[in-house]
């Protein structure tokens, strides 16, 4: 959700955005220039288009976009900042106003609400049309969240997977040589790494960002979130129970006074020795090495512990989307294709000084410059668990809710206020009466 910062996933926001684009127009969403031949042509007259994003100020997009004006002269982009948190409340505003921007940069979670709504360009024409975007060479998980009804409405343009950061001083303090690869050896390292008198932990949980967090150990009892064909909640299966009892057992070896922290306040606990292991995403090792580098060399990262029926790994992205309410469609599309080249996904991602993500599509995953990027050599750890990378998003203008409702139960069981039962059963009657309508 953010460029070298944290990813959380708050769909409150997302929830609102579903209920007010019901207002919008129903514009079908596809491409101005619609089934014509050859590429996208530069505009014959100078056109400004704008592009809402949290990361206008950072050194590389600028870069980009100082590139990009001199090889189309007749595109002026404007940077639209809006912070990564009110990013979704400050679109669902001016598309029912309206004044969309042209193109965006958004947590591609988001994409599947917008585009639910008519408010994003069918991009299949657009992509049909030139070299650059090859669908077939996205990953597929990433691929999942900005696909609607088998189309396109956003290229991802990077990633991450979720992985196992574990502090490596207290490991050898307890005697521990390797981390866990399983569910049980999880368990029992938490136990050893946990000693409330000394107010050291042995992992940590968040109540706020629960159904997040837990997807992971759903996927790997077995479950999954929906039905194959999105009309029937399934978290609430015997796997699900089975993963919900672990989860929410593990709350015995986390901090008490971070259960209600999300996962970006919650890192001080890490940093500051009180918590051995913590599940994040690739921002995560960026964010230590800036802020605790008295840590430095005492912490590593290793694959989520697989479970009895396999690994999985949450994954999550950013995207580049053009609005259907744009009158410059075509512009703000040569915007979005132009930093989708692979060079520049490169430049973006993990050849960025301060970069932390992963680049969205196989050609470069396997190249030899991301493979030999000895400035991040934990980057390439994240990149092998894409494998086993899924998409908790759901293509349904109400998933949002439908996640809300499982992240409020869940979180209840971990403050002890419900079993991990009854925390599922309510989750899943309130997501199938969301389901419903």
């Amino acid at each position: 959700m953010t460029r070298h910062a944290y990813r959380t996933v708050v769909p409150l926001l997302c929830a609102a955005l579903a209920l007010s684009l019901s207002a919008c127009s129903g514009s079908s969403g596809t491409a101005s220039s619609s089934h014509a031949a050859g590429p996208v042509p530069d505009p014959k007259k100078p056109v400004t288009i704008t592009f809402a994003s949290w990361v206008g100020s950072d050194p590389t997009m600028l870069a980009l976009r100082k590139e990009f004006q001199k090889e189309h002269p007749n595109i002026t982009v404007k940077f639209e900042n809006i912070p990564s948190d009110s990013m979704s409340q400050k679109l669902t505003t001016q598309i029912a106003g309206g004044n969309p921007p042209d193109a965006a940069f958004v947590d591609a979670s988001s994409v599947a609400s917008f585009s639910t709504r008519g408010a994003l360009v069918n991009l299949d024409d657009y992509i049909a049309r030139d070299k650059v975007v090859k669908p077939s060479d996205y990953v597929q998980a990433f691929k999942t969240f900005v696909t609607y009804k088998g189309s396109m409405y956003g290229l991802p343009i990077d990633g991450e997977s979720t992985g196992l950061f574990y502090r490596t001083d207290m490991f050898k303090a307890a005697g521990i040589t390797a981390p866990p690869k399983t569910w049980d050896e999880l368990q029992a390292d938490a136990q050893k790494l946990t000693d409330p008198a000394k107010k050291q932990y042995g992992y940590a949980l968040f109540a706020p960002e629960a159904a997040y967090y837990w997807y992971p150990f759903l996927w790997q009892a077995g479950g999954q979130v929906l039905s194959k064909d999105g009309t029937k909640v399934e978290f609430d299966s015997p796997a699900g129970q089975k993963a919900a009892d672990y989860y929410v057992g593990l709350k015995r070896y986390a901090p008490p006074d971070y259960l209600n922290s999300n996962s970006w306040d919650g890192r001080v606990a890490f940093e500051h020795n009180q918590v051995a292991m913590y599940m994040a995403g690739s921002w995560f090792a960026g964010t230590i090495s800036q802020e605790a580098p008295k840590i430095t060399g005492k912490w590593n990262v290793a694959p989520l512990p697989c479970g009895p029926s396999g690994c999985a790994t949450t994954v999550a992205s950013d995207a580049l989307v053009a609005f259907s309410g744009s009158p410059n469609k075509d512009a703000a599309y040569k915007w979005i294709e132009f930093l989708s080249k692979p060079a520049n996904m490169a430049k973006w991602t993990y050849e960025s000084p301060g970069g932390t993500e992963l680049p969205t599509i196989y050609s470069l995953l396997n190249s030899q410059s991301f493979k030999s990027n000895t400035s991040k050599p934990y980057m390439e750890g994240f990149a092998q668990q894409m494998k086993y990378g899924e998409a908790n998003i759901q293509a349904n203008k109400n998933w949002p809710q439908m996640e809300t409702a499982l992240s409020d139960q869940l979180g209840k069981a971990i403050y002890g206020n419900l079993t991990p039962k009854q925390a599922l059963d309510a989750a899943a009657q309130k997501a199938s009466s969301i389901l419903k309508q």
